[in-house]
């Protein structure tokens, strides 16, 4: 198929979809007004469609400008559809696809980025968000803190013309946004981080310090002052889309799609309000804005992804494919919920947060059979998710006396994994050298790679995890 085929979604062929599957908006009408980093399946598939129902119902001209950082895949897929795409919603009683109209151009971040740094230079431009998953960030596991002897990170501070890391091109972006005049800017990290807000915050002024830029000193003091780093909580399930979402997609649209992404029913979105300048009305497409985030985001971190990752490594361990078929083993729904009461001790009481029926909703989209949500894809890069999933509430609830053996078997599960197959995980080779030598060791081992020297030190949960990785294993029940 051409990318000027007849039958392919684009701005062209709109009028050939049905009236009730067309964007809400005009798409012609939209100017570039939001930056994304990270345009994946899970932006289009949430920040994309909240920030079209905004713009239905109150205006603006809020289009988005994505962003992708590594894979072109995106840029082949979209550039030629004009930036739509479709979105179906995986309903327990049928599928409903719709097509998108936000993204109003889609970039490289290296190939494109003189348009990258002009967009991040605008004032047209008020808000950056940021989907680009933990180990886009660079972050040094054992202080948090930027990476600097990571290559990517590296080589742009010594003076790579088109930064290739994140930091690197947000500290680019701002420099020249302040010497274009120096108009306010929201950074919105929706990466599944604690504090994530902090989180960019302290990343890019790390960059801009580690630079030798003689602006320096006076492009902190005025992110310091004209740069605000919300944070923010985001919940739905995007699985990889397949070969079957796109015939369903042409199906309903009658024009093919090669962007086509789906998602569960379910979808949240919590932003901190401390936004520097003018934004889309993103509360009248149903976020919730808080003055703190952090309850949502604890029990989004520790509940929610946290049982997630657990079932995926026990999932894959017994020959399951996807969630629901985890869900619908003897084991599945008890160990989510038993993982979920015990990482709920480490949460705070929060009012109008009420956990049990935030569990019984996880079990119930888990189960959801329309999702086919593949755990091999929620198992990727587990050196990056496991600090703030599992070792955060490990710590506190150890620290307060508590058992926790069901964060002790989701440590044997995921030990279990980097001793028994290939990873696609950033620190795969490190992991797999975690097992040289004496064996009994490698829980301390790889423990002390995630940067968790206290819970290597933790004799007792060491031995529980050692127990769990005897041979015959179990899910817990």
């Amino acid at each position: 198929m051409t990318a000027d085929s007849p039958r392919r979604l684009s701005l062209a062929t709109l009028d050939r979809v049905p009236a009730e599957s067309r964007p809400p908006v005009d798409p012609r009408a939209l100017r570039p007004r939001l930056v994304h980093l990270g345009i994946g399946a899970f932006h289009r598939a949430h920040q994309a469609l909240y920030t079209e129902t905004a713009e239905a119902a109150h205006g603006g001209g809020w289009g988005i400008a994505g962003v992708t950082q590594r894979s072109r895949s995106v840029v082949d897929a979209l550039r030629p559809q004009d930036g739509l795409y479709s979105f179906t919603e995986r309903r327990p009683d049928g599928p409903a696809t719709r097509v998108a109209g936000a993204v109003t151009e889609v970039l490289h971040a290296t190939d494109d980025a003189a348009r990258l740094g002009a967009l991040l230079a605008s004032p047209e431009v008020t808000v950056v968000t940021l989907t680009v998953t933990e180990k886009g960030y660079r972050r040094d596991a054992a202080t948090g803190g930027l990476a600097l002897d990571d290559p990517l990170i590296r080589d742009d501070l010594a003076g790579r013309p088109a930064p290739a890391s994140v930091a690197g091109q947000l500290a680019a972006g701002l420099r020249a946004r302040l010497r274009a005049g120096g108009a306010p800017v929201s950074l919105v990290s929706c990466d599944n981080m604690a504090d994530n807000g902090a989180v960019l915050r302290r990343l890019v002024r790390e960059f801009i310090a580690a630079t030798t830029w003689d602006d320096r000193d006076r492009l902190l003091d005025w992110t310091t002052g004209s740069v605000a780093f919300p944070a923010t909580v985001v919940d739905r399930i995007v699985p990889a889309t397949t070969d079957t979402d796109r015939r369903t997609a042409a199906r309903a649209l009658t024009v093919d799609d090669a962007g086509a992404v789906t998602g569960e029913p379910f979808t949240q979105w919590v932003l901190q309000d401390i936004f520097a300048a003018d934004r889309p009305r993103w509360e009248t497409a149903g976020v919730r804005f808080v003055p703190d985030v952090s309850p949502y985001q604890l029990a989004k971190l520790r509940l929610l992804n946290g049982s997630h990752s657990l079932i995926a490594y026990l999932g894959l361990g017994h020959g399951c494919e996807t969630v629901a078929d985890v869900l619908a083993t003897p084991w599945g729904e008890e160990t989510v919920r038993a993982y979920c009461a015990e990482a709920a001790q480490s949460l705070p009481p929060t009012e109008g947060l009420d956990l049990p029926a935030y569990i019984d909703s996880l079990v119930d989209r888990f189960a959801n059979p329309a999702m086919h949500h593949r755990i091999q894809q929620i198992a990727m890069d587990g050196s990056q998710k496991i600090p703030e999933r599992w070792l955060a509430p490990l710590r506190e609830l150890r620290a307060a006396g508590r058992d926790t053996p069901l964060l002790a078997t989701a440590l044997a599960a995921w030990a279990r994994r980097t001793r028994d197959r290939p990873l696609d995980d950033p620190r795969a080779e490190e992991l797999r050298r975690a097992w040289d030598g004496p064996r009994t060791e490698a829980p301390r081992r790889l423990l002390r790679l995630l940067g968790a020297e206290d819970l290597a030190d933790d004799t007792a949960l060491v031995a529980s995890v050692r127990a769990e990785l005897d041979p015959g294993a179990r899910p817990p029940r």
